[in-house]
């Protein structure tokens, strides 16, 4: 497992695994969803079962970007013989669909249950160089295209600025009887992904999506990371 840039670039890697990035989010100090890597069905029962359903499973594998589609996300599991099942079948998949790729196991981690689904990152462009992205989360990112970027460094302006521009702006507010979310934990953690863009020169993308945003702040359920 890798847990630091510099690691993966000294192995020359291109791509880190969802747990290796999120491991490297909460040394940024940014909030993760509390996530464990099992190597065996009977260990990511007996991580479930410590967690507490219900349950989220997903491959561990460097290549796979889009794991839904391929078929390795489960979620909702709501107890040790779904957790079983889900193990089996999400395997059997990879290897009958993806014979190629290395997996290195199967996160489990809780299910979120509530919340606003925003997407936070950074991305590299060739003219402007590092920025900082914010916009609606989950399906809406590609559906709606929702996002708002500013240049590296961020300040506090910017961070606020980038969170007020996007068309679903009125969602963060409460809707149908939802509590606002908590827009200074956005803000926090926007400013934190600037400093770590500054940082870390070698990083070309790093996406959460989604991080789940309510009442008492945000938290990244899910991560990805791209090298140079």
């Amino acid at each position: 497992m890798i847990f630091s840039i510099l690691e993966a670039k000294a192995q020359g890697l291109k791509k880190l695994t969802e747990f290796e990035a999120k491991e490297i989010l909460k040394t940024a100090g940014i909030p993760v969803v509390k996530t464990f890597l099992a190597r065996s069905k009977e260990e990511a029962q007996l991580l479930a079962d410590n967690i507490g359903y219900p349950v989220v499973l997903k491959i561990c594998c460097r290549d796979l970007v889009h794991k839904t589609e391929a078929g390795g996300v489960s979620l909702g599991l709501a107890g040790s013989g779904e957790v079983g099942l889900a193990y089996d079948r999400m395997l059997k998949t990879m290897k009958t669909e993806h014979p190629r790729y290395s997996i290195e196991g199967v996160t489990v981690q809780p299910m979120i249950d509530g919340g606003i689904e925003v997407v936070a990152g950074v991305t590299r462009d060739p003219q402007f160089g590092a920025m900082v992205m914010f916009g609606l989360g989950g399906i809406f990112v590609e559906i709606l295209r929702d996002v708002s970027f500013r240049i590296v460094p961020l300040t506090e302006e910017d961070a606020y600025e980038m969170i007020d521009e996007i068309r679903g702006r009125a969602l963060l507010d409460g809707a149908r009887g939802t509590d606002p979310v908590k827009i200074e934990a956005l803000a926090e953690v926007l400013l934190k992904l600037s400093h770590f863009a500054e940082a870390n020169p070698g990083v070309k993308e790093l996406d959460i999506n989604p991080l789940f945003a309510d009442s008492r702040g945000c938290v990244a359920a899910d991560a990805r990371i791209i090298l140079e």
